[in-house]
């Protein structure tokens, strides 16, 4: 039986003051901490110290919120890989580097967040569609950056989902590596993705943006960023 209310009374709530945002956020807190089956309207009523009548202020059903969730996820971690797939770049290697920048910036891309989804997908068939299209939307971003550089169809298809599902394998088996160990490698992940050798002159400048603290990493520390 799905959790529903009426949306145009607005409950009285005393001095606590929720708005749509603050339900939003603890639902994707417990999303991430604890999994989609514990997004419930009282559980989350709880913890903001009001009423359950509050939350049909703001959603119709527990299932609106969740749709809100999911599209919120799909703007928020397709979004940054597209677009940065998209920035001018003079070479394959600067083109990957500028890719590499939502791995660094959660702001871009929340690995939690994108976890937290797919572990949602494996009970939800309809999610899983969902998630499966948004996998092909970022490998297709990353196929026609490699066509861009010159790349043959075929190769720049593989390329890009070698390079998309290695960084999503990393989050899914949850790699503990100090950021210094792999920005010592920084230079052959490159070569690897891209088949050619990186000019050691955009190695260095990418290192020193990232180690002069100019790149933004909300709520990522350097020891946490990946590649």
């Amino acid at each position: 039986m799905s959790e529903t209310g009426n949306a145009s009374q607005r409950p009285r709530e005393g001095v606590v003051r929720i708005t749509r945002e603050d339900w939003l956020n603890v639902s994707l807190d417990a999303l991430i901490s604890s999994g989609v089956d514990q997004v419930k309207i009282l559980t989350l009523a709880a913890k903001l110290g009001v009423s359950r009548s509050s939350f049909y202020w703001f959603f119709e059903s527990r299932e609106q919120l969740l749709d809100v969730l999911l599209d919120n996820w799909k703007r928020k971690n397709t979004r940054g890989i597209v677009e940065h797939c998209a920035i001018e770049s003079a070479s394959i290697t600067e083109a990957i580097l500028n890719v590499a920048d939502c791995w660094l910036d959660d702001a871009l891309f929340d690995p939690r967040l994108d976890f937290a989804i797919r572990a949602w997908a494996r009970t939800d068939d309809r999610v899983r569609k969902i998630v499966d299209q948004a996998d092909e939307t970022r490998v297709e971003a990353l196929r026609q950056l490699f066509m861009r550089h010159g790349y043959e169809p075929v190769e720049g298809f593989i390329r890009a989902r070698v390079f998309y599902f290695t960084q999503i394998g990393y989050y899914a088996l949850d790699l503990q590596e100090p950021i210094a160990s792999r920005t010592a490698y920084l230079a052959a992940y490159v070569k690897t993705a891209t088949g050619v050798e990186p000019k050691a002159d955009l190695i260095e400048s990418y290192l020193k943006r990232f180690y002069d603290g100019k790149r933004v990493t909300t709520g990522v520390t350097k020891a946490d960023a990946v590649d």
